[in-house]
């Protein structure tokens, strides 16, 4: 009989692309949180030639018994890949406050603990470089991560919010705006529809997120 622990499993669905958030640990020993695109299913599988503007998820298969593989994709000398380099991994969590993802994927948002209050579950991970290369003058590195501990903090209904999907939306295209591999009036267009959604049928939190878009990155501006 084996004496190795039990796998860890992951609070994700088997398949696709989950918006998550991840601390990782800096310089300064505080706790950075940031956007990071969690991909498991084929899209690990395969990769992504990915148009995601954040962090977003590619890397190796999933393995057909065990846990899900689950990677991710991280853009540019970002503070999550220089902790991902330094400290080899960080602690994922998963979210439904709108302001603390906006928050955490337009701004710096730095803490002395690494769970958010509005974290969910968080999974404890190792972070192990897979590949890397350059698209559009932006580095990108491939990571596997590897889940240590996960810890389910609240259970809720399963709710579909389009204000919510909407605020999300909007910080890959805002992450976008001073990428010159981008088009800003396209991108500005999409900011405009997607404020009208959350204007139409999101709440006041969906709303507060929104206005937190604007406030990170001054895209009215520059219509």
């Amino acid at each position: 009989m084996s004496d190795a622990p039990p796998a860890v499993e992951w609070p994700l669905p088997e398949d696709g692309v989950t918006e998550s958030l991840v601390a990782t640990c800096g310089p300064n020993d505080l706790w950075n949180f940031a956007a990071l695109g969690l991909q498991t299913g084929d899209r690990a599988a395969e990769g992504d030639d990915g148009d995601a503007g954040g962090e977003t998820g590619a890397g190796e298969p999933t393995g057909e018994n065990g846990p899900a593989v689950v990677t991710a994709r991280t853009w540019g000398r970002t503070r999550t890949r220089g902790n991902f380099e330094r400290r080899g991994g960080g602690v994922v969590q998963f979210v439904d406050d709108p302001v603390a993802f906006v928050d955490a994927a337009l701004g710096v948002v730095e803490r002395e603990t690494p769970v958010h209050p509005a974290a969910a579950a968080h999974v404890r991970v190792d972070a192990e470089r897979l590949d890397a290369g350059e698209r559009g003058g932006t580095e990108w590195v491939d990571w596997l991560l590897r889940p240590r501990e996960a810890v389910v903090r609240r259970r809720v209904v399963p709710t579909v919010r389009r204000g919510f999907a909407a605020a999300v939306e909007a910080t890959v295209h805002a992450s976008r705006l001073d990428v010159p591999s981008y088009d800003e009036a396209e991108l500005l267009s999409r900011l405009e529809f997607l404020a009208s959604v959350v204007e139409t049928a999101g709440g006041e939190r969906e709303r507060t997120a929104f206005e937190r878009v604007d406030h990170h990155t001054d895209w009215r501006d520059r219509l």
